[in-house]
């Protein structure tokens, strides 16, 4: 390269690093060299983390928690609304015996071509007659077919843990057996990528390292990709829909009473068993074991999904299942200390509805992870009680294990279906499909169906966001600085939202030139603070003009821009926690995204204007510009009302552009509720003006501002967004 080239590129180089003229002019709130004092640069929370249950004083507070927790497990799983429910098609065959029960080969279709394998154990002899209490059994990592080796079994009988050489071998096929011989009927299926269940392979279900970008298109998709995530679609979700299939085979077979299921896993089956007690209302007893902890929750890719974590535990979300009646036990592992951090609260929590006997934990510390013989004893005699199957005590005994033959569900007869990439694409494609049609359905016709349609997809949006305004007193301000600019005050303020332990460096403008009108603008741009300023340091035309018309404006460096940066430089890729392995929900799972916590402070700067005694605002509007457009829409969507008007610098932005779960932009779920025209048509029937959709309204917008009967409330602007923002100014001054 000749000298002349190298010093062009060179000096390309230094003009893209260095920071503009109206980065440089941007007034600076905290002093040189130190970042704001927030909570969020702290190190993010991961799986093993502590996470203590604090019991609300009354049970009028759990219920609308319980119903907060509950909405969060079903957008997180990827289950609201609930799927529709297409046939499972089940097929029941290869019977075998053994004294006292008899187990059956089983396949159904969860999602159309996929399907669910297991074994039905059903009870024999004198107890074959009639309707029968039933049990769903997950399995954890040890899989249903779980063998100690025959190495292992004299340790194991002389530790306790185990009583039989042969039988309990097989623990989880163990279980199974003695529900049978107690009058259950008892199903035990497989995991993703466990004994039959390989359409879906252990490789991706529990054990993939690194994203695949040949499983990451808009176009077809696997599981654990960023494309599956914008959709909230994961391993535990449809682990979590088999166990709801599950639940609606066993209810549907004609020797179960439905009024009378349990629900028990160990490990991973008892994460299974936590959250679909959690959210389906058909068991009456469960024994989540292993996994009702405040310690570590759950570390395979199967146990975690984006959402569903933050703010919340083990313990709280077993807590979902209260008052009905529920066991578990502490034992070398993880749980060790639920005797004292869990237990304590479950029983208080059951002791708001007068039921702290229908809780219990027993401490088997002496033990390490384990569903073991000892575990079983405590679960078996509290499933008898509560299945009315009678208070006397069930002790397991021995049996002949099944055979190779006998607990293989396909066979020559039953081939096993297809796997692999285009398989799972299929089952992704599926979901997909039946989601969007679901929430087309939803939207408005009229203005009556407005409700519904905020309910579902805002109520997605408010999980997703996890947090709504906050209250005025929540948001203390501290003043640093305010000049006369002549025509206009220039204010620089921390404002701290005390509950959050989060602040924000503030610049607002006050206008002199002309009386204050009571129009309050809260003006967010991508990069903070340094968006409202022009390179000759004064405030950029559009704002100037809004002053002139007698507006204040507000606008904050958000999460990660400006005085968040510790060398200046816009954020590309978004902090994780340690694991190495490329999975969002290790660090989306327990924390909030940077886009969400963007979302975040705009609330707060809502939460200010609105309170804010000095010049109490008449009217908010919020201006969102160059990239910060999607987080305006979002907030608008979160406060409806509070907001009399919003102008949205789309950029032609979709969420399911985004290439990357560490992208600033990456927010799970969005696509599946309509990607950003979904947000802005949560803002109808307010008034809305788009810059960057090329002077089209976005469909999904047009249809739900037509429906609220105010099609002219919302105003798409030609041209480059800063002209279009420019032209907004009449219309957000009412001229």
């Amino acid at each position: 390269m000749r000298i002349r080239d190298t010093l062009l590129v060179l000096g390309t180089i230094l003009c893209l690093l260095a920071p503009s003229a109206a980065d440089a002019a941007t007034p600076r709130v905290f002093p040189d060299g130190q970042r704001p004092d927030d909570s969020r640069l702290e190190p993010q929370k991961d799986l093993n983390a502590y996470f203590p249950f604090l019991v609300p004083e009354t049970r009028e507070a759990w219920e609308v928690r319980k119903r907060e927790l509950k909405q969060r497990i079903l957008v997180s799983t990827g289950l609201w609304p609930m799927p529709q429910r297409t046939p499972l098609k089940p097929v029941i065959y290869g019977k075998t015996s053994r004294p006292g029960f008899t187990v059956e080969k089983v396949h159904f279709e969860s999602v159309p071509g996929h399907f669910v394998t297991g074994l039905l154990f059903r009870p024999a002899g004198k107890k074959a007659g009639g309707k029968h209490p039933a049990v769903l059994c997950p399995h954890g990592h040890g899989g249903r077919l779980q063998d100690y080796g025959a190495a292992s079994m004299a340790a194991l009988i002389k530790s306790g843990a185990e009583k039989f050489i042969k039988s309990g071998r097989f623990p989880k096929l163990a279980r199974c057996a003695t529900l049978a011989r107690m009058g259950c009927v008892t199903f035990i299926y497989d995991m993703e990528g466990y004994a039959d269940a390989q359409q879906i392979g252990m490789g991706v279900a529990h054990r993939l390292q690194k994203q695949r970008a040949h499983m990451n298109s808009p176009d077809g998709w696997g599981f654990i990709s960023t494309q599956a995530e914008l959709r909230l679609q994961s391993i535990m979700g449809l682990q979590t829909w088999n166990s709801i299939r599950g639940l609606d085979f066993l209810a549907g077979l004609p020797d179960v009473d439905p009024k009378r299921i349990g629900v028990t896993g160990g490990s991973g089956g008892g994460t299974q068993t936590i959250l679909l007690c959690a959210i389906d209302p058909r068991p009456v007893v469960a024994f989540p074991n292993g996994m009702v902890s405040t310690s570590m929750q759950g570390g395979c890719t199967c146990e975690n999904c984006c959402l569903l974590r933050i703010g919340t535990g083990n313990v709280e979300l077993a807590a979902l299942f209260a008052p009905k009646p529920q066991g578990m036990t502490a034992a070398n592992d993880w749980t060790k200390e639920m005797m004292t951090k869990g237990y304590p609260e479950l029983r208080k929590l059951y002791g708001l509805y007068g039921k702290t006997d229908h809780v219990l934990c027993r401490s088997l510390v002496r033990f390490p992870h384990n569903y073991n013989y000892v575990s079983r004893a405590i679960m078996y005699n509290l499933f008898s009680r509560h299945l009315g199957l009678g208070d006397k005590p069930v002790v397991e005994t021995d049996y002949e294990p099944l055979t190779p033959e006998e607990y293989t569900v396909w066979d020559k007869e039953h081939p096993a279906p297809q796997g692999g990439d285009e398989h799972e694409k299929s089952v992704t494609g599926f979901l997909s499909k039946q989601s969007q049609a679901q929430l087309a359905s939803l939207v408005p016709r009229q203005r009556e169906d407005m409700t519904l349609y905020r309910g579902i997809v805002g109520g997605a949006i408010k999980t997703i966001i996890g947090r709504g305004l906050p209250r005025a007193n929540e948001v203390d301000r501290t003043k640093v600085a305010e000049h006369d600019r002549g025509d206009y005050l220039e204010f620089t303020d921390i404002l701290r939202l005390k509950s959050e332990g989060e602040s924000l460096p503030v610049v607002s403008f006050f206008p002199k030139k002309a009386e204050y009108s009571g129009l309050a603008v809260v003006w967010v741009d991508g990069r903070g603070k340094a968006g409202l300023y022009g390179e000759d340091g004064q405030p950029i035309a559009a704002i100037r003009k809004l002053l002139d018309g007698g507006a204040a404006v507000l606008g904050a460096d958000l999460l990660y821009q400006g005085e968040f940066l510790a060398d200046g430089k816009p954020l590309e890729v978004t902090p994780k926690v340690g694991n190495n392995r490329e999975f969002a929900a290790y660090t989306f799972g327990y924390n909030h995204t940077v886009f969400a916590s963007r979302v975040h402070d705009i609330l707060t700067l809502l939460a200010f204007v609105k309170g804010h005694e000095e010049d109490k605002a008449g009217a908010v509007a919020l201006v969102g510009t160059g990239g910060a457009g999607p987080l305006a829409a979002t907030a608008r969507a979160l406060v409806q009302d509070l907001v009399d008007k919003a102008v949205v610098g789309t950029g032609g932005f979709r969420f399911v552009n985004v290439k990357h779960y560490r992208d600033p932009e990456f927010l799970p779920g969005a696509v599946k509720y309509g990607d950003l025209p979904g947000l802005l048509s949560l803002a109808a029937p307010l008034p809305l003006w788009l810059a960057g959709e090329k002077g089209s309204v976005p469909r999904r917008v047009k249809a739900v501002y037509q429906a609220m009967k105010r099609p002219k409330y919302v105003v798409s602007q030609k041209g480059d967004e800063s002209d279009a923002v420019m032209a907004a100014v009449p219309w957000l001054l009412g001229q």
